[in-house]
């Protein structure tokens, strides 16, 4: 017969990759996989999540998040968990049991809910939630065989809210992405170089000043 795992898995610490060209974080998962003979290698896959009810938030935070939620007394049926991102990554063999990095590519792109979730946090910690899956290789008495990883594979963690913060500084210092169509950004630029502005932040700032003004 072939051999049977009961493998679990634990998040043990997020951090930012410090060399990598795009924003990316390495969360370290701890695994354990009891059975009769060392693991081949592990396909491991991993549904990552935010849970918002999980924590509290301050009125800036709040007034930062109510494009997501709404305003804050209708959060209790508004906060639901939601995706933030999906991540893989490749385990080669061990015995018993081993740590690993999983890679985690971000983005800063205002128009996904988790960066604009993110923005909004001043402190504290980020709720997570890893959904684990994937598939377990391993030497059986009559070759390689394999196994999926059970559905139920989770485990939460909460990211303090400085690793995001230094993730953001280290690839976007003081600045942001805001995606716009292909028309509105040409009637940008357009205005740009009409009044010979150096850059879309110069005209974005006036812009905004020129609306700011003509309010009542």
């Amino acid at each position: 017969m072939s051999p049977v795992y009961s493998t679990t898995f634990a998040v043990l610490g997020i951090k930012p990759e410090p060399y990598a060209v795009a924003p990316i974080l390495s969360a370290r998962v701890g695994i354990a996989a009891l059975g009769e003979d060392p693991v081949h290698a592990i396909a491991l896959r991993a549904q990552v999540r935010i849970e918002p009810y999980r924590r509290a938030y301050t009125d800036e935070e709040s007034a930062g998040l109510a494009d997501l939620f709404g305003p804050r007394e209708r959060w209790k049926d508004t906060q639901r968990s939601f995706l933030w991102m999906h991540c893989a990554t490749m385990i080669p063999g061990f015995n018993g049991g081993t740590e690993v990095d999983m890679p985690m590519p971000c983005t800063y792109d205002f128009e996904v809910t988790g960066s604009k979730y993110l923005h909004a946090l001043r402190g504290g910690t980020v709720p997570l939630i890893f959904l684990f899956s994937g598939t377990v290789f391993f030497k059986g008495q009559t070759g390689f065989a394999v196994q999926q990883i059970p559905w139920d594979r989770e485990d939460k963690f909460d990211m303090p809210v400085s690793v995001w913060h230094d993730l953001v500084a280290a690839h976007f210092p003081n600045s942001g992405w805001v995606r716009l169509s292909k028309d509105t950004l040409d009637a940008l630029a357009a205005y740009k170089s009409g009044h010979g502005m150096l850059g879309f932040d110069d005209t974005v700032t006036h812009l905004l000043a020129s609306s700011t003004e003509e309010i009542p």
